[in-house]
């Protein structure tokens, strides 16, 4: 593998409730150094996101939607999604219902799913569910990500770095059997080197959700 490819496994994150417009800046002219496959940033920060990145169309804007907790309606989930693709989003990365699969609401974690497939499906855009492993059982992540590829979502997303943990190989190997090839798999939270990057991938993940993107470009040059 060379650097560049593996830079395109990368969503360069900064989800920080106390960044600043120089950050965001930062993080945009970096991607767009090392080839990252986006910059995953607040929904605030979308705009300016789109106007660093659009004259080019290797890095994509990619934004999370109810965030960290996932526990807004479907409606608030959909009206977030319409406004950040209105400003020049590519990729959603939106967290799932939490509470609802705890008390085994299935039919609404389906609305969900199907409601913010639709929106983004019909404006072409990618749609990733955050499931925030650490908070589910091992029948609960094989539950969520069968209903994923049901409703034929783009990739399945471990964690917000918000939670109790972040990614773990366990998880994407278990993600990784119920999607095969029917599903993308994003590793986040946590990742802040090297090796637990090339351990996500060679476990089956395809996205790789970290804020030491650069770091973890630069370790990798010097080996």
């Amino acid at each position: 593998m060379k650097a560049i490819e593996l830079s395109q496994y990368i969503d360069h994150t900064i989800l920080k409730p106390d960044i600043t417009s120089d950050q965001i800046k930062k993080i945009c002219n970096e991607a767009l150094q090392y080839g990252f496959a986006s910059v995953c940033v607040q929904p605030y920060y979308v705009p300016l996101a789109f106007d660093m990145l659009k004259d080019q169309e290797k890095v994509k804007v990619c934004t999370v939607v109810d965030f960290p907790f996932g526990y807004s309606s479907t409606f608030s989930k959909v009206e977030s999604i319409k406004k950040a693709i209105d400003f020049g989003a590519e990729e959603i990365d939106s967290v799932i219902n939490i509470l609802a699969i705890k008390n085994e609401d299935w039919k609404a974690v389906k609305y969900d799913l199907e409601a913010m497939k639709y929106i983004t499906l019909i404006n072409k855009k990618l749609i990733k569910i955050i499931f925030e492993t650490c908070y589910l059982s091992s029948y609960e992540i094989e539950k969520l990500s069968q209903l994923c590829v049901d409703f034929e979502i783009d990739f399945l997303k471990t964690s917000t770095g918000y939670g109790t943990a972040g990614a773990t190989v366990e998880n994407i190997r278990l993600m990784k059997k119920i999607a095969g090839n029917k599903a993308k798999i994003k590793a986040s939270g946590g990742i802040k080197t090297l090796e637990q990057t090339l351990a996500m991938i060679e476990a089956g993940a395809d996205r790789i959700g970290t804020s030491s993107g650069v770091n973890i470009i630069k370790e990798f040059e010097i080996k």
